[in-house]
């Protein structure tokens, strides 16, 4: 499916000019990111003598001198400083390094907000908040960290766990909308949303992305095999997919939706006891009740703005 596709109504919380243009930032960015990491490989293998000649037969002495002076935030004076202690391969090759950290924290920045983005497509076209995926975001990193995830894979999955539904994209509004239990051929129309978000972000080879592909396609398993779409079991789900499972479900059952009310919350936790090992992994239901009081305390702040209409 083409990004230029993933809008098909103008309800959605974002307009599609506005990601059109977030994206092509994006891809400026990056475009920018591979031309200064290519070039910087080539400097990086050149000798003093080598680079020295290529400076003597361009004429570059100079106009460097002053570049890394505006780069590297040095009046002339320290620039100058800068290539006489360092040398002008070193200083070189520090410009640009700093050019190369600055375009990279551009393009996660613009990553973070693409998949942001993206993850409230699929929300919006079924009528629910940005909260709900602000929320699943919140309790995914928190199951993440009490499960022994490191801070920076915690962080991946607080991050792309918004785009486990981004597959609805592809599914038809009289299905998502619909204030009634689903037939058995509409639901099964309903689950290719696991499918369709896997083969939306599969081929991308960008970290955030590679998670965001996992979970779109695992959180539907369940931990007894009885899920979809493969029918995964136990362990053979990956744990961003077992915590998003939990983290979507908690949110969804203690949220008002087109076809039910929310539930009270001794009902939930009811729910979580008798699905410990069916639908979900139980080590994780043990954490979740551990540490309620986190969770909870991340619903009210996160918590849904009711509009009311006059």
């Amino acid at each position: 499916m083409k990004l230029e596709n993933l809008y098909s109504d103008k309800e959605s919380l974002v307009t599609r000019k506005d990601f059109e243009l977030l994206y092509e930032e994006h891809l400026e960015l990056q475009n920018r990111y591979d031309k200064l990491t290519e070039r910087f490989c080539k400097i990086s293998k050149l000798s003093d003598k080598q680079f020295g000649n290529v400076l003597e037969k361009n004429d570059k002495y100079v106009r460097d001198a002053k570049r890394f002076s505006v780069i590297l935030k040095h009046s002339d004076k320290q620039g100058a400083k800068l290539l006489n202690e360092k040398g002008l391969l070193e200083a070189e090759l520090e410009a640009e390094l700093l050019q190369e950290q600055k375009l990279l924290m551009e393009i996660e920045t613009t990553q973070k907000e693409i998949v942001f983005t993206l993850g409230t497509v699929g929300e919006s076209r079924s009528r629910e908040t940005g909260n709900h995926v602000r929320r699943v975001s919140e309790y995914s990193k928190l199951l993440a960290l009490y499960s022994g995830v490191d801070e920076e894979d915690a962080e991946k999955l607080r991050i792309a766990s918004p785009m486990h539904d981004i597959g609805k994209v592809a599914t038809p509004d009289y299905i998502l909308n619909k204030p009634a239990k689903l037939t058995s051929s509409e639901f099964e129309i309903m689950k290719g949303h696991s499918t369709c978000g896997y083969n939306i972000l599969k081929y991308s080879s960008r970290p955030l992305l590679k998670v965001a592909a996992i979970v779109a396609y695992e959180h539907h398993e369940k931990w007894d095999g009885s899920g979809y779409p493969k029918g995964l079991k136990g362990d053979k789900i990956h744990l961003f997919g077992r915590i998003t499972a939990l983290a979507d479900v908690f949110d969804a059952l203690g949220s008002d939706r087109v076809y039910k009310k929310a539930w009270r919350d001794e009902d939930i936790f009811q729910y979580f006891r008798d699905e410990k090992a069916k639908h979900f992994d139980p080590e994780l239901v043990d954490i979740f009740f551990k540490h309620l009081d986190e969770f909870l305390a991340i619903r009210a702040k996160f918590q849904d703005i009711i509009k009311h209409e006059k």
